[in-house]
């Protein structure tokens, strides 16, 4: 049982289809962190509706994990994001070998199908104001969230990416 419920959550993690990449000041004590609030002047890159279902997602994340939002927060959280273009790029290969008293080889060229993919970076930066506005930790996720889908699926996707972002937080020392 213990298994399979480790199975589940690794299919939630990775059925978002996001990269998420880490980092953090090494010196931080993370269990003195127990309150959060957002910048007052952030400004996410994602509607007004998509911001707030952003920080929805954080707010019940960090709840889960024992942090409470509040009006005098330990740390403050900036949310900023962007859409980036992945440009395909074709590929080409050439091969030779030999076998059987005979040689052979091959050209090979790689010809992307479809079009360019535009995928969005959101960034999540944890600043301490009390330490000098001190970035102690940021996570910086690509996914295919798409600004234009559905309000479900829009809402599902950024629950999921929430999770994944935060799965590995606090880092282990």
């Amino acid at each position: 049982m213990k298994n399979l419920k480790l199975l589940g959550v690794l299919l939630l993690i990775t059925s978002c289809g996001a990269i998420v990449n880490y980092d953090y000041e090494t010196t931080t004590d993370f269990t003195q962190y127990k309150t959060y609030s957002y910048f007052d002047d952030m400004k996410t890159g994602l509607s007004q509706f998509d911001s707030l279902r952003l920080t929805t997602a954080i707010d019940a994340k960090l709840a889960m994990m024992g942090l409470a939002r509040s009006e005098n927060p330990d740390f403050y959280i900036d949310i900023q994001s962007q859409e980036v273009m992945n440009r395909n790029n074709p590929n080409i290969g050439v091969g030779a070998g030999g076998g059987g008293g005979g040689g052979f080889g091959g050209v090979s060229v790689g010809i992307p199908i479809g079009t360019n993919k535009n995928t969005r970076e959101i960034i999540i930066d944890f600043v301490d104001k009390k330490q000098n506005d001190r970035l102690f930790w940021q996570a910086v996720s690509e996914s295919t969230y798409r600004t234009n889908g559905s309000v479900e699926n829009r809402e599902a996707t950024l629950t999921k990416l929430v999770e994944k972002i935060f799965y590995e937080y606090p880092p282990e020392k």
